[in-house]
């Protein structure tokens, strides 16, 4: 996806909260380079508005009722690959719903602050993550095994071998 100059980047904001749609709707509209074209309280919703408005963007949430959140995003990526933004508290930097969340197709994970004066702040680094996800291609995940095994590649045969070692040493006394 390329935008062109002076377009504003379009989000769709996913989140079950009506508190967090809230505060980042505003928030992220408070931008110049964004605007905000709606906000969906659940991936079924979501869907339907992702067909009708055509984000550049979508903020995603993991906890939500109906599905959840990484199973929505594996959806997506496999039927309508876009740039999506994991906005979480239930993903901590390394832990394996942020890992989930890369692994299925987002482009990046943000936790969400854990109280309000936070917020302001996290919202600041969130705009310029999503500026910086509408400049992202996206393409479609391929489908992985279900309960495949990894096999360990053979190593390749030594065409040349040495009869050298070369060896360091030291010491502190």
């Amino acid at each position: 996806m390329t935008l062109q100059p002076h377009r504003k980047v379009r989000v769709l904001v996913v989140d079950d909260s009506a508190l967090v749609r809230k505060v980042l709707c505003q928030h992220l509209d408070e931008d110049p380079g964004i605007e905000v074209v709606g906000a969906a309280p659940d991936p079924y919703v979501a869907r339907d508005m992702i067909v009708e408005l055509e984000p550049d963007v979508l903020t995603l949430d993991i906890e939500m009722p109906r599905m959840d959140g990484i199973t929505f995003l594996k959806k997506l990526m496999a039927l309508r690959p876009m740039p999506v933004i994991v906005v979480s508290s239930v993903t901590p930097e390394g832990s394996q719903n942020a890992l989930a969340a890369l692994a299925a197709g987002a482009v990046e994970v943000v936790a969400k602050p854990d109280a309000a004066y936070k917020m302001g702040t996290a919202v600041d680094d969130l705009c310029e993550k999503v500026r910086m996800a509408a400049t992202v291609r996206v393409s479609a995940l391929k489908p992985q095994m279900q309960g495949g095994q990894i096999h360990e590649a053979e190593p390749a045969p030594l065409r040349c071998t040495t009869n050298k070692v070369v060896a360091i040493g030291s010491s502190t006394g």
